[in-house]
């Protein structure tokens, strides 16, 4: 560059909004590209699942469930150090659900949203227990799905809902009863 400092061997230079000299950039964007797919690959059956029992319509899981990984890859050096990355993106999803219903609710009719739906064949989870999930109240809805079908420890459900761990054991306890009482009446 005339009449600017000269670029030595492995220093980094910003020129017109672009940085010259980056090499090692590179090797770290691919990194997080790797890391993002195979964080993907391992977790997207499990959220899939976990958001459609928790909204009753495929499409509409897969669609909050795609948007919810592009956000967590938009902001992925931050979610990759989320103790439960998977319950981010849950969660993500759910919030999602919650603000696209808020932003319609005047317009849509809200007849039938509880009736049981059949089950698809590739979600592998009993259509009456889907039913009984969906009765309950939204938090420990939330609460079983982290806790019991992502398997993550208490702690981790608390910090993703934002919740203090012994009001998840509450809202556990509390589902658990409900759904036991339920499929208990149920084999009666």
């Amino acid at each position: 560059m005339p009449g600017g400092p000269a670029l030595r061997s492995g220093e980094i230079v910003p020129v017109a909004g672009k940085w010259i000299g980056a090499p090692e950039r590179k090797g770290s964007v691919e990194r997080e590209q790797q890391d993002f797919t195979d964080f993907y690959q391992r977790c997207q059956g499990d959220c899939l699942r976990t958001v459609l029992a928790g909204v009753a319509d495929r499409a509409l899981a897969e669609d909050l469930v795609a948007e919810a990984f592009a956000r967590a890859w938009a902001s992925w050096p931050k979610v990759s150090r989320h103790p439960a990355p998977a319950a981010w993106v849950v969660r993500t999803a759910l919030n999602t659900r919650v603000s696209w219903w808020r932003r319609r609710r005047r317009e849509v009719a809200l007849t039938g949203h509880d009736r049981v739906q059949p089950a698809d064949e590739g979600s592998g989870v009993d259509a009456t227990l889907l039913a009984a999930l969906r009765r309950l109240p939204p938090r420990q809805r939330e609460v079983i799905m982290l806790r019991v079908w992502l398997d993550l420890d208490t702690e981790t459900v608390a910090g993703t809902l934002g919740i203090s761990a012994r009001t998840v054991a509450v809202h556990l306890s509390r589902a658990t009863a409900t759904l036991r009482a339920q499929f208990v009446s149920v084999a009666s």
